[in-house]
């Protein structure tokens, strides 16, 4: 008995679980009803969506997901991106495709649910050059630990710092006669490698400080203490429009900059900050916290005096977690008003 062909003419909402290869659709009509639940192919997806008619597109934020939003967008599509944290309340005891699908589904319809916007080739490319960026600083501060730890095996040691641990690589690349040769011949592509990475990461700098410098938004970004061309390009690409954020506490709290709650019955309980959200841009913004702390004898400005009267209490490094939210903030008011942090009176 041959099955009835499905009606896709009344689908006026579809969950979309993305993969390498096989993915899982949940379709539904006006009403909440199922329509569709089946697997589709890598290579017949698109076809798929051009015979559906123009309907919302829910999918988890991933890697790959931008991609596909924009091949569907192009097809008519309302596509929004959710955060896979989310999604999860609404998976339905075990966790499959099939489930998965139909959680997107069920939650991309709710009105309070927060959306990812879709991002441009442009975009991902500038972000491209921070993760590679990322990524090479992670491979040269390995070879240093590695060459830290050989040249202990043999009793040569140096004081915790990257500056001290460069002074063991110039040992190994100048041959000095402490260093036996042998061990000197065996560590000498980690040192010929380390100024490679060195090379590498000075050129992605330098990409980097041309994207914020012909980004007007990056440029008045800039003129905030602690915040430079790498921050700032960080910011840009990663967030675009602000508007998206009710306020600069939510954009702080996006950032993971917030205390944590464990709050009932009216008592208010706060905790470490909660270090939700983009893990890449609270590093950044902590990093300058540092600076600003590191140089605040040597300016007289608000924040920097705000600062110096937290010092007197608090550790170093907590005030510089406070920093890094006082700076969230007025990043968003930066981002939003369109004026630098000198222009305006924060």
């Amino acid at each position: 008995m041959s099955k009835l062909p499905i009606d896709l003419s009344s689908v006026t909402t579809v969950g979309l679980d993305l993969a390498k290869h096989v993915f899982f659709i949940h379709a539904v009509d006006v009403q909440g009803r199922v329509i569709l639940a089946k697997e589709v192919r890598r290579r017949d997806l698109l076809s798929f969506f051009t015979s559906l008619p123009a309907c919302l597109v829910g999918v988890e934020a991933c890697s790959s997901a931008h991609h596909w939003g924009r091949e569907l967008t192009a097809l008519g599509h309302n596509v929004r991106l959710m955060p896979p944290a989310y999604v999860k309340p609404y998976v339905k005891r075990q966790k499959n495709d099939a489930a998965d699908a139909a959680a997107i589904c069920e939650a991309v319809t709710r009105p309070s649910m927060r959306f990812v916007k879709v991002r441009s080739i442009d975009n991902q490319a500038v972000l491209m050059h921070h993760k590679v960026r990322e990524m090479l600083v992670r491979q040269r501060t390995q070879i240093l630990n590695g060459l830290r730890g050989h040249l202990a095996e043999i009793g040569i040691i140096a004081a915790q710092s990257p500056v001290h641990a460069r002074a063991l690589a110039d040992l190994v690349g100048n041959g000095d006669v402490s260093i036996p040769q042998v061990v000197t011949r065996a560590l000498l592509p980690l040192v010929t490698q380390l100024e490679h990475l060195d090379a590498e990461i000075k050129e992605a700098d330098a990409a980097i400080a041309r994207l914020a410098k012909n980004d007007p938004v990056a440029t008045a970004l800039m003129s905030i203490p602690g915040i430079g061309p790498v921050t700032a390009s960080a910011l840009v690409a990663s967030v675009g429009d602000p508007s998206g954020f009710a306020g600069p506490r939510q954009f702080a709290a996006f950032l993971g900059l917030v205390p944590r709650q464990n709050s009932s019955g009216g008592k208010p309980r706060l905790g470490r900050i909660s270090k939700m959200g983009n893990a890449y841009l609270r590093k950044l913004l902590v990093v300058g916290a540092h600076a600003v702390l590191y140089h605040r004898a040597r300016h007289a400005d608000p924040l920097r005096r705000w600062a110096q009267k937290l010092m007197e209490t608090k550790p170093f490094k907590l005030v510089a977690v406070a920093i890094a939210n006082k700076l969230a903030r007025i990043v968003y008011a930066v981002m939003t008003t369109g004026t630098s942090y000198r222009a305006a009176n924060f």
